[in-house]
């Protein structure tokens, strides 16, 4: 199945496109890593927005922000 950029999907179908479960999708939401529209009280995401998550950017933004934290933690452990 195709991700159309200018389409407006469901929770469920994002969960679908990308493989995670429910509580990975509502933490998402919250944390703001996707971004999302209320309406009638569903959320409802763009297809840019999935697709986003899925390139590779995104994925080297998440590595370059988890060696952050990790130098951080190691010199805060060494000052111990």
């Amino acid at each position: 199945m195709e991700i159309k950029p200018k389409e407006i999907y469901t929770t469920q179908e994002a969960q679908d496109f990308l493989k995670i479960s429910e509580s990975t999708i509502k933490r998402f939401l919250k944390h703001g890593i996707i971004k999302a529209y209320k309406v009638g009280g569903q959320y409802r995401i763009w297809g840019d927005e999935i697709l986003r998550l899925v390139s590779p950017d995104f994925e080297s933004k998440v590595y370059s922000a988890y060696r952050s934290v990790k130098q951080k933690t190691r010199k805060a452990i060494e000052k111990w």
